[in-house]
């Protein structure tokens, strides 16, 4: 009997414990959150894990070779600035190598097109736009506006198809031709003195010399 007693005693009490934590929620306001249990973290606390000690070099020879390596880098940098606008390939952008991409390059700097001026065509719209002429302000707005912007697509598709189909002619086997005439296009847009790697050609020379 005692033992029957004290096992339902036991099972009274857990079912109360389970229970209060509940009719305690119940009882909060509506917008209260309960403890974790576990206090945050603070920040250093936190950051201990991702700290990592600096190797330093143990012995002279590592240390001379880190020394090296570091001025290396430092020459290399401004190497690497001078040569892009000067046209060494080495120091290139992986999406401005390869002989299609450089196809693309000639064509586009062979040529005199609208797109190169869209910078400061844009500019002096903006400009017009301050003349206190309602008229007027309809005419750019509605009409200068629209028409650049016409005639900048229609330049980029031609010259992107063009660029394509003529690359893919003399370069079939190379893969750098995927993107050729997106590339194309985005270039024509930039400003001739603004272009890198800088233009090699001048305007009406053959865009294809030198690569066959």
């Amino acid at each position: 009997m005692f033992r029957r007693r004290s096992a339902s005693a036991a099972t009274d009490s857990n079912s109360a414990e389970s229970a209060s934590p509940e009719a305690s929620e119940a009882t909060q306001p509506k917008g209260y959150t309960p403890k974790k249990g576990v206090p945050t973290p603070k920040r250093k606390e936190s950051g201990k894990d991702l700290r990592r000690p600096v190797q330093a070099p143990q012995t002279r020879k590592e240390a001379y070779r880190a020394y090296r390596e570091r001025l290396d880098r430092q020459k290399g940098q401004p190497a690497r600035r001078s040569g892009v606008p000067q046209g060494e390939e080495r120091y290139f952008r992986e999406q401005d190598l390869g002989k299609p991409r450089a196809f693309a390059r000639n064509y586009v700097d062979s040529r005199r097109s609208a797109s190169e001026f869209f910078l400061p065509f844009s500019i002096l719209i903006i400009a017009l736009l301050f003349v206190n002429n309602p008229v007027f302000q309809v005419g750019v707005a509605y009409v200068a506006w629209p028409l650049m912007m016409v005639t900048l697509v229609a330049e980029g598709i031609f010259t992107a198809r063009k660029v394509k189909s003529t690359a893919a002619a003399h370069f079939p086997d190379d893969p750098k031709i995927a993107g050729v005439g997106m590339y194309a296009a985005m270039r024509q847009l930039q400003f001739r003195r603004l272009r890198l790697p800088k233009p090699t050609v001048k305007v009406g020379d053959d865009p294809t010399a030198g690569l066959r």
